[in-house]
């Protein structure tokens, strides 16, 4: 190379990353509120913060990946629980978790119903920022949660439907967070070995109140309308509605749904 050559890549060189860098910079402050979520900063959001902080939950939990690393991160703790049990389990943790049982136990800070109101809106707030795919993985809530790897409990690209269903369960739906697959492990949903067989039974039982007609489509309301029949006082919150998400319609294709109630249906 000569040095003619070598002075033109040089100079040609630190005026492409120059334009680059600017161009990314330039980028980075047009898209900052989207990012950030800035259009979702609400009083009411804002109040939550002060809640979070007078309580001082940063000492146990981490946001954005930051704080203490002594109970899960909520990035997403909206998302993946949903509102209706973060207000029952804010209002009393012991009726979720026990010491004896799962080795942790959430102190209850007596919140009113107003800061759980304001808590929840500023958790929701912080999910909506774009975390770049934080956290890694769905929450696990106690140490007999069944947890799947890829490639091992589930491919989501594979043929298989129940292959599919169970990396939806293991991974995007947050399923076994909340519900575990033995009958004598209770998380904070109702176990799921023998849903399959008990599926079935239920939407021919007398005070069954859905709409569904055999065991695959009671699995399938189960997802995506949980209040329709909630069998156990102990997994419902005020009025009478589902500890569990509804919002598995929104967050999850039609088809990935499918893939679900094939992988719940192996479930005897």
């Amino acid at each position: 190379m000569t040095k003619a050559t070598t002075r033109r890549f040089f100079f040609g060189g630190t005026v492409f990353f120059t334009l680059a860098f600017i161009a990314m910079t330039v980028h980075t402050h047009t898209t900052i509120d989207a990012r950030t979520n800035a259009d979702g900063l609400t009083p009411e959001v804002v109040r939550g913060l002060h809640v979070w902080a007078r309580y001082n939950c940063e000492n146990c939990h981490t946001l954005l990946g930051e704080g203490a690393y002594f109970a899960p991160d909520l990035t997403q703790i909206v998302s993946q629980k949903g509102k209706t049990y973060l207000a029952s389990f804010l209002e009393d943790p012991s009726r979720f978790y026990s010491e004896e049982r799962d080795g942790r136990l959430m102190p209850t800070l007596g919140l009113s119903e107003a800061e759980i109101t304001q808590v929840i809106a500023f958790l929701e707030w912080v999910g909506g920022i774009d975390t770049n795919g934080w956290p890694p993985r769905p929450i696990i809530v106690s140490g007999v949660a069944s947890r799947g790897m890829p490639g091992v409990e589930g491919q989501a690209g594979a043929a298989d439907p129940v292959s599919r269903g169970r990396a939806i369960f293991d991974g995007i739906g947050a399923c076994a967070a909340c519900h575990s697959l033995t009958e004598d492990a209770v998380l904070v949903g109702p176990p799921l070995g023998g849903i399959a067989s008990r599926a079935a039974e239920r939407v021919g039982a007398p005070d069954y109140g859905g709409s569904a007609t055999d065991a695959a489509e009671y699995l399938r309301e189960s997802v995506l309308v949980p209040s329709a029949y909630v069998l156990d006082p102990r997994y419902a919150g005020p009025g009478g509605l589902s500890l569990m998400p509804d919002t598995y319609g929104a967050s999850l294709t039609p088809d990935q749904i499918e893939d679900l109630v094939a992988y719940l249906s192996t479930l005897d």
